[in-house]
């Protein structure tokens, strides 16, 4: 049973609002099956996380979280991300240096990125096929590969 739950008095979520303290509960228990301790901010994060396949960057879930009652430090979120990263409940995607999202998809796939708009979309991983990969480093294999292809608007 989590260790996590929403009082039944709580408006955003408890006995008033059946669907979003089931997305709740549900988030909790993918958080105990991955061993991650839950709270009620990385329950948040997680459900909105894991409510659809999406990629999300760590300001558009803050941006969402203060929809909420719950506060949660800028800190939290990217803390909270790069935990559930390191535990394989999200995958990062690093666009560039400075634009990291996080999918709900730990499926092998690649990644269109619109550098207009700033999203991802992803490609089927067989839609993309290598020729080859470059000899690898003694004593390292392969963990995977991604593809991020840059695309934009015609005239721009």
């Amino acid at each position: 049973m989590s260790s996590y739950r929403k009082s039944q008095s709580d408006d955003s979520g408890g006995a008033g609002n059946p669907p979003l303290a089931a997305e709740r509960e549900r988030a909790a228990r993918t958080l105990e099956s991955c061993d991650i301790t839950s709270t009620p901010q990385r329950v948040e994060i997680a459900r909105i996380l894991l409510a659809r396949p999406q990629h999300l960057s760590a300001e558009q879930v803050l941006f969402a979280l203060t929809q909420g009652d719950l506060t949660v430090s800028k800190a939290t979120v990217y803390n909270t991300l790069g935990l559930f990263a390191k535990k394989g409940l999200v995958r990062e995607v690093i666009v560039d240096p400075s634009k990291v999202f996080y999918d709900s998809n730990c499926s092998n796939h690649h990644h269109f990125y619109d550098v207009d708009s700033c999203t991802l979309e992803d490609i089927n991983a067989g839609e993309i096929t290598l020729a080859g990969l470059p000899e690898m480093p003694a004593g390292k294999v392969v963990d995977r590969v991604d593809v991020i292809v840059r695309v934009r608007s015609l005239g721009k």
